[in-house]
């Protein structure tokens, strides 16, 4: 049938070196996975401060799986909210600065619900280009009106804003620290512009959350921002956290609207409670164990430092993202093959994730990498290069 010819659309893909395929890892997850067979250095692991294969977590969540059992059972509003669920809430509060917080089975599904259950027709939405993919396909489901504004332009943003001038509900939608780029939002700049237009401020900081800010809550505390200035945070607990799933935190009537209206919340299997269990171990070692984004810190420094001297564009950021802009798609591939031949894991990232031509290498770094493994890292790069 000439709808369903997939294999020439698959061999295109592969043409254009855009063709994916997925590694099987052999072991847990950490610096040096087991692939194939073989140990390899990797850095391209969202597991920022280490905590994914932490003994102290991996007990709690054997601690959970005994008291609670494995599956939830239900929906949070049927019976799947156990009480391990509602102190993981209670904490991420707590600890955020914020009045409630609602856990969802991922990001994707928090951002989902969020957008579609405040924003409607008639409506008004405007958003950074680069935004995660999650926060583009949440906009187009909410059937609101949207503006996209151009990559950290600010100034783009309230002229959008004044030449809409929209009588109903407006929100900004924006990344916290963008996740293919590494740089950061100027949040309180964002905040001041939906102040001035009476518009909502959404924060996507899954890659900010314990890595950035004091204690590890992430960019909003960073740049001292609260919860009247930044209403709507969501965040993930499958990056630094070490865990899965993610929440969204705010006033205690944004959390009782979604409770009530959002889709992804009411109509999903509630996570495993020993999740819930293991996350909460992992958010007290982020407030115990500040030495981690310490150290990341200054891997980051280091890294930047090695990598400014070689001849290809290191892209700006402070984050564990340290993207090397290549452009050619076929060109990144291959670099991240050659790396992967002697022994180091760094993801190619090409189109459609990333614009045309903008194809990189995404490094990210882990508090569980040392000094010698970023020397391993640059000097592989630049024999390749």
């Amino acid at each position: 049938m000439k709808g369903f010819q997939l294999s020439n659309n698959l061999s295109l893909l592969k043409n254009q070196g855009l063709y994916r395929q997925r590694l099987i890892i052999q072991s847990a997850q950490g610096v040096r996975p087991i692939i194939d067979g073989k140990q390899i250095l990797s850095f391209c692991s969202n597991d920022y401060l280490g905590l994914a294969n932490h003994p102290k977590i991996k007990q709690a969540l054997i601690d959970g799986v005994n008291r609670w059992g494995v599956g939830s059972g239900s929906a949070h509003l049927v019976n799947g909210h156990s009480e391990a669920h509602h102190e993981l809430e209670l904490a991420l509060a707590e600890f955020t600065g914020r009045d409630r917080a609602l856990l969802f089975s991922t990001g994707y599904m928090a951002n989902l619900a969020v957008v579609t259950a405040l924003m409607s027709r008639h409506d008004q939405i405007y958003h950074d280009k680069l935004n995660h993919a999650s926060l583009i396909d949440a906009v187009k489901l909410s059937g609101a009106n949207s503006s996209r504004y151009r990559h950290l332009d600010y100034d783009q943003l309230q002229q959008l804003m004044l030449k809409n001038n929209s009588e109903h509900r407006q929100l900004v939608i924006s990344d916290g620290v963008f996740s293919m780029d590494g740089d950061v939002a100027d949040m309180n700049r964002i905040a001041s512009i939906c102040q001035e237009n009476q518009a909502w401020y959404l924060v996507d900081d899954a890659h900010g959350f314990g890595v950035l800010g004091e204690t590890g809550a992430g960019l909003l505390q960073q740049q001292g921002l609260d919860q009247l200035q930044a209403p709507i945070l969501m965040a993930t607990l499958g990056k630094a956290i070490g865990t899965s799933g993610a929440f969204v935190a705010g006033s205690e009537d944004l959390i009782e609207t979604l409770i009530q209206s959002a889709r992804p919340y009411i109509y999903t299997t509630a996570m495993p409670p020993a999740l819930a269990v293991a996350s909460l171990q992992s958010l007290n070692l982020v407030r115990q164990e500040s030495w981690r984004r310490e150290k990341l810190q200054l891997l980051i420094f280091e890294l930047k430092k090695q990598l400014s001297s070689l001849d290809i564009e290191l892209m700006p950021s402070d984050s564990p993202i340290q993207p090397l802009l290549i452009g050619d798609n076929k060109r990144a591939l291959k670099i991240s093959q050659h790396l992967c031949e002697v022994g180091i894991l760094v993801t190619a990232i090409r189109p459609p994730t990333v614009a045309e031509g903008t194809a990189r290498l995404r490094i990210t770094l882990s508090t569980e990498h040392e000094l010698d493994d970023i020397n391993q890292l640059v000097l592989a790069i630049k024999k390749i290069i």
